[in-house]
């Protein structure tokens, strides 16, 4: 395993370490500045659907990137990258059940798959951080809390299921200000989704999570719930599809695009 994550490294030299098979792990703070991405991979006959999906659930789905099928490389989110082999840790799920979590997926590409690659918050994470607001997860040394809830996301085709959401507590007046600074960035979950009163989507204890680590929520703080990037997870645990590739929570393609490029003002 190589050392410790680098202030100064590039997308293509995080997907280079990961190539090489020397970085399994979450890539959270890795590459600061860059666009990391959810992926999901599903045969051809399907892929018509799901991209229906994503775009009938942008807030979860945001779509940055549909590949060739067959062809493991995404030249829009830059160079020489390989899906095969460029992140971390895949799960690989069968008739609906995640069956494995492997570090390559050679081994299993096929010539009618194709790769949907999707936002992720780390995008807008650095935004609030620039801005001076603290993340609990990022004090306390935890990946972010990640809930399911009981909001259905708007079917497809054969795909349906819930929201996924992530969860982060600010003060009241911070809060407003978390929501102006990740409503700038739609194509990376963009505003939350539910703020204050979990147990109106279906999350009726914080502690209890689905993904990710359990933080400190103060009395005098509102827990703000995003969309997030693990609900096609739980859309293939609904839907069932024969055969699908996914990223295992955390480990993301790092890309070369830069986050400043994906804010709206």
């Amino acid at each position: 395993m190589d050392h410790a994550p680098s202030q100064h490294e590039t997308g293509w030299d995080v997907r280079q370490r990961i190539r090489r098979g020397a970085w399994t792990q979450p890539t959270q703070g890795m590459a600061p500045g860059y666009v990391q991405a959810n992926l999901a991979i599903l045969p051809r006959d399907l892929a018509a659907d799901f991209q229906r999906f994503c775009m009938l659930n942008p807030r979860p789905c945001p779509l940055l990137a549909t590949s060739e099928p067959g062809d493991p490389s995404l030249p829009t989110l830059g160079n020489d990258i390989d899906i095969r082999t460029d992140i971390g840790t895949y799960r690989v799920w069968r008739d609906g059940v995640m069956t494995e979590e492997v570090h390559d997926i050679a081994h299993l590409w096929r010539d009618d798959l194709v790769a949907f690659l999707l936002g992720c918050s780390h995008s807008f994470e650095e935004a609030l951080l620039a801005d001076g607001l603290r993340l609990r997860h990022f004090d306390e040394g935890k990946a972010v809390p990640v809930y399911t809830t009981n909001v259905p996301t708007t079917p497809a085709g054969p795909f349906h299921g819930p929201l996924v959401v992530s969860m982060r507590p600010f003060r009241p007046a911070e809060a407003i200000r978390a929501i102006q600074i990740t409503s700038r960035f739609p194509s990376v979950h963009g505003a939350p989704v539910h703020i204050g009163k979990p147990e109106m989507i279906g999350i009726h204890d914080l502690a209890k999570v689905d993904a990710g680590g359990v933080v400190t929520v103060a009395e005098d703080e509102l827990p703000l719930f995003w969309a997030c990037g693990v609900t096609p997870q739980a859309v293939v645990a609904a839907s069932k599809p024969p055969f699908c590739i996914t990223h295992a929570p955390g480990c993301m393609l790092v890309t070369d695009l830069l986050n400043s490029r994906l804010a709206v003002f």
